[in-house]
């Protein structure tokens, strides 16, 4: 992994925002205050509903078992079944009040369940099982870029052969005035909470494209994106 960071940094595809804060995103995410932030705009993101009809469109018509990493409130699981409704779902979170919101949307549907969970730590199969499809929106950009790795190894462990996993991902921008085109591209409110993300750890788009490649996904390329905004899809052999 040593290799890995060093070959990030020559390329300068490393761009952390907030540097000198070690606000960890579990601190963040357990903040009333700043999930009800999130919550109040989670809705309005701009063309995030472009993101996850792609998203919608990948996912195999045969798929039985799907994970969403950072469930949130539970907003594309819900979207996954109301597309799929024989599939059974499960979201995982580190917030305990993300987790509530969704609980309380699952009500009356037992093939919806979350699980509490922090995504620095590992995903195993002997805990959560196997999946036909692993999807997560705007989730993965709060780890580090060697957890990023990790969890892409992880995830592709926990895909049946055929699975398919799909990352609507915040990237990086490759220049500081792109970033900054973003913030100003996404209405003030959301450029508001943007700029407070204390956990925030974007990387490029290429470099985790390589990273899945590498691992051993296949068909990998980006099938969407708008600005800083970037699905990512893989599909296990």
């Amino acid at each position: 992994m040593g290799t890995m960071t060093k070959i990030i940094t020559s390329q300068k595809e490393v761009h952390l925002l907030n540097y000198g804060r070690s606000y960890s995103s579990k601190e963040e995410w357990s903040s009333v205050q700043h999930v009800t932030s999130y919550l109040n705009i989670v809705d309005v993101v701009p063309h995030r509903s472009e993101a996850e009809a792609v998203l919608l469109e990948h996912i195999p018509i045969d798929a039985k078992r799907v994970l969403d990493l950072g469930t949130g409130n539970g907003r594309l699981l819900k979207m996954i079944k109301a597309n799929r409704p024989n599939i059974e779902g499960v979201g995982i979170d580190i917030s305990p009040t993300m987790l509530k919101v969704a609980q309380e949307s699952f009500i009356g549907d037992r093939a919806l369940k979350v699980i509490e969970h922090d995504l620095n730590s590992p995903l195993t199969r002997s805990e959560l099982g196997t999946f036909d499809t692993v999807v997560t929106g705007l989730a993965l950009h709060h780890l580090s870029h060697r957890r990023k790795h990790s969890i892409y190894d992880e995830i592709f462990s926990l895909l049946s052969p055929g699975g398919v996993f799909c990352n609507f991902e915040h990237v990086d921008s490759p220049t500081a005035n792109l970033h900054e085109h973003f913030l100003n591209s996404i209405g003030d409110s959301i450029a508001r909470f943007a700029r407070d993300e204390y956990s925030d750890r974007l990387l490029s788009m290429e470099t985790q494209l390589r990273w899945l490649r590498q691992i051993g996904f296949v068909d990998v390329d980006c099938y969407w994106k708008w600005l800083e905004l970037a699905l990512l899809i893989g599909i296990k052999p």
